[in-house]
């Protein structure tokens, strides 16, 4: 490509980083190639010289300076029809600018090693004019209920910022082994990743912990409903996002969440229900990512813990209002 080019950032790409407008863009520009010309300075973001991590806004001017391009033929990509459809299946909301989905139990989010099927590979298959959803959040594999993916990169920058700015209250529902007393209240316990002793060898695991390293952890939480003194039906609020937070707390206190075997030990075992994990995503209270208003989104129980609650017939549509002064 001959000639200097200036293009202006669009609504649609704000938040984006420069590398990342530079792959949508010039999709045969090498990485290495673009790289260099960032360290020449020969890209430039409304006349000053930038780096590829550089996140843009809308409407600044982007230099793009003469490229040799790869003339490798691009392989067209293709695309599982039946994930298409699995996906489909699982939206409960979808508008111009986000989706929503009730994740199935044990279906990852992302891809890792020995992980062939994951939501983010799924959703390659719904592309549409260079645009496919995008994650904005995680949930653990092992873990059900609602996740919210992006339709555009402005909408991924909102949600994002709302995760990352705690502007999302998320309720979880669990059940427990064992009734928490208090009933109802508030778990505020610093947590860190630790290397601890397993059997005969070593594991990183997340634990209650003190010092520089732990991360301020707190969960609100209150009991729904009891099947005598085994085990609670818990509602659980996050209100800081920590990995494995409300594992680690419902632990911590002397109630381990059913099936889960790495934080519950024995006690996460109960006879007459599924040894996997009880721990789902049920609703989420948000800032659209396009009108900024506020909307609730909530998924029906599935799966196993669908079982469980009707073998201890508990309300699966059971309400939950987190008092004010909870905390």
């Amino acid at each position: 490509m001959s000639g200097v080019q200036i293009k202006t950032v669009t609504d649609d790409e704000a938040g984006m980083r420069v590398d990342r407008w530079f792959k949508a863009h010039f999709p045969a520009l090498r990485h290495g190639d673009l790289e260099k010309l960032l360290r020449k300075g020969q890209v430039r973001v409304s006349g000053g010289r930038v780096k590829a991590n550089r996140r843009l806004e809308a409407g600044e001017e982007v230099r793009v300076p003469p490229l040799h391009l790869s003339q490798r033929p691009n392989k067209p990509k293709e695309f599982r029809q039946e994930d298409a459809k699995a996906i489909r299946e699982m939206i409960v909301f979808e508008d111009d600018a986000m989706m929503a989905i009730n994740k199935p139990f044990g279906l990852a989010v992302q891809g890792g090693t020995n992980t062939k099927q994951h939501i983010d590979g799924m959703l390659a298959s719904l592309e549409k004019d260079g645009e496919r959803p995008r994650l904005v959040h995680r949930l653990d594999k092992d873990t059900g209920g609602l996740l919210l993916l992006a339709k555009t990169r402005q909408a991924a920058q909102r949600l994002g910022d709302a995760f990352k700015g705690h502007d999302i209250e998320k309720t979880y529902w669990a059940l427990t082994a064992g009734v928490p007393r208090p009933r109802e209240g508030t778990i505020d316990m610093p947590i860190a990743k630790r290397m601890v002793r397993v059997g005969e060898g070593e594991e990183e695991r997340v634990v209650p912990a003190e010092g520089e390293d732990a991360k301020k952890a707190i969960t609100d939480y209150q009991t729904i409903d009891d099947a005598g003194n085994g085990v609670a039906f818990l509602a659980m609020r996050p209100v800081t996002g920590r990995t494995h937070q409300l594992r680690v707390h419902a632990a911590a206190v002397g109630t381990p969440i059913i099936g889960d075997r790495k934080y519950g030990g024995a006690r996460s075992s109960l006879e007459g229900v599924s040894n996997n994990l009880h721990l789902f995503c049920r609703s989420m209270t948000f800032p659209h990512p396009k009108t900024g208003r506020k909307m609730t989104l909530s998924v029906p129980l599935t799966g196993h813990m669908l079982k469980t609650w009707i073998f201890f017939t508990f309300d699966a549509n059971a309400k939950c209002e987190w008092p004010e002064d909870i905390r």
